[in-house]
C-alpha cells in the first residue's frame, strides 16, 4: 500500500550539497498500470517494484530541461539546455527511500548522453527531438540515434487543462509525481542519488495524439487499449545532488 512506506522524508531538501542546477519544463507524465511480474525481471534484485493499491505502474515522461549548470565547476558548453524523455517505473530499498527505476532516457545532446552514461550510469540515447508550444497544445516528438534498440521514439500531443496544484500525500497523483530518489546501476553496482524541487503543479491533460515505441525497446508490454492516466506540469526548479552507493 502507498501509505506503508514514507513517502514524506524524500521530498525535504537533503543537507548535503548540490551538485547541479537545472529547469524542468513541459513536463508530460503518461502512466500505465503493468503487473509487477511484468516487470520484476527488468528491475535489479536490490530493489522492489513500488505499487499503489497493489498496483505498479511504468511512465513515459516527455519533458525540456534548461539552465543546466555545475555548482563547483564551469558548464560543459553545449550542454545546457536539451529536450528528454524517459521510461521508468517505481520501486523502493527493502520499504525505505521510494524513487524512480529509469528503463531509458532519450536525449537530444550528444555531449549531455556520453556524461551522463560514464559520470551516472544512466541509460541515456541520442534521440532527435523536437517540442512545439501553441496556447495550451503541446507536440512532442523524439525518434532515437544511439545507442539501440532501434528504432525507439514517441509522438505525442496534448491539451493541458484545469488549475495546476500540488499532489496532496497518498494520493496516486503524489504517488506517482513525487519521487525525489533515483536509482541507478553504475558499474555492476547499485547506487542511489537524490533531486529537490518545490512540488510539481499538476494539471490534467488530455492526450490528443500518442504514437511510441519507447516501453517496448524497454522490453515493456504497453496495455493494448489503455489510455494513460495524464498530468502535466508547466516547470520546476531542481538542485541535483551526487549519487552514493548503496549498501
Amino acid at each position: 500500500m502507498a501509505t506503508e512506506i514514507d513517502r514524506i522524508s524524500p521530498t525535504r531538501c537533503p543537507p548535503a550539497r548540490p551538485v547541479m542546477f537545472q529547469r524542468w519544463a513541459e513536463l508530460l507524465f503518461l502512466h500505465w498500470t503493468l503487473p509487477v511480474d511484468a516487470i520484476r525481471p527488468l528491475v535489479p534484485h536490490g530493489l522492489e517494484i513500488d505499487t499503489y493499491e497493489g498496483r505498479a505502474y511504468v511512465g513515459l515522461v516527455p519533458f525540456t530541461m534548461s539552465g543546466i549548470r555545475y555548482a563547483r565547476a564551469p558548464s560543459i558548453p553545449g550542454t545546457t539546455q536539451f529536450h528528454e524523455v524517459n521510461v521508468r517505473t517505481y520501486v523502493h530499498r527493502e520499504g525505505r527511500d521510494p524513487g524512480v527505476w529509469f528503463f531509458s532516457l532519450d536525449a537530444a545532446n550528444p555531449l549531455a548522453v556520453l556524461v551522463a552514461r560514464r559520470a551516472w550510469g544512466l541509460p541515456y540515447h541520442r534521440a532527435r527531438m523536437s517540442l512545439t508550444i501553441e496556447g495550451d497544445r503541446v507536440a512532442y516528438r523524439s525518434d532515437r540515434l544511439w545507442p539501440g534498440p532501434t528504432p525507439a521514439g514517441c509522438d505525442l500531443a496534448y491539451h493541458v487543462e484545469g488549475r495546476p496544484s500540488a499532489a496532496e500525500p497518498g494520493t496516486l497523483e503524489h504517488f506517482l509525481a513525487e519521487r525525489y530518489i533515483l536509482y541507478a546501476d553504475r558499474r555492476g553496482r547499485l547506487r542511489q542519488g537524490r533531486v529537490h524541487h518545490p512540488p510539481y503543479p499538476l494539471q490534467p491533460a488530455r492526450v490528443l495524439r500518442l504514437e511510441e515505441t519507447l516501453l517496448a525497446a524497454a522490453g515493456l508490454a504497453r496495455p493494448p487499449g489503455v489510455e494513460p492516466i495524464a498530468h502535466y506540469a508547466r516547470e520546476v526548479r531542481v538542485r541535483v545532488f551526487p549519487l552514493r552507493a548503496e549498501a
